[in-house]
């Protein structure tokens, strides 16, 4: 028998505009939600995934824009003894 997943959710109550109900009841049959709970839950975790994805891009945008030449110089050399076909497999 296989251990019941817990899930720890948080009840709340949230006021929406029209506009914001019919993008979630959309979302909901879009996607094959069960719930407009679960839609929602989605779509949150859609735009923490794209806030992580931009705290990313904008790390590397730091590190190129700060980076002396010497050590970028390193990255394209590095970038050159692996090259393109590197972890491609053998029947690529």
């Amino acid at each position: 028998m296989k251990p019941k997943a817990i899930s720890r959710k948080i009840r709340r109550s949230f006021t929406l505009t029209p506009e914001s109900f019919e993008f979630v009841r959309e979302t909901r049959q879009r996607l094959g939600a069960k719930s407009d709970s679960e839609a929602l839950e989605m779509l949150l975790r859609e735009a923490m995934l794209e806030a992580k994805r931009q705290q990313i891009d904008a790390a590397y945008k730091e590190y190129y824009d700060t980076a002396s030449e010497e050590e970028l110089a390193e990255q394209r050399e590095w970038a050159k003894m692996t090259g393109p076909n590197r972890f491609r497999g053998a029947t690529d």
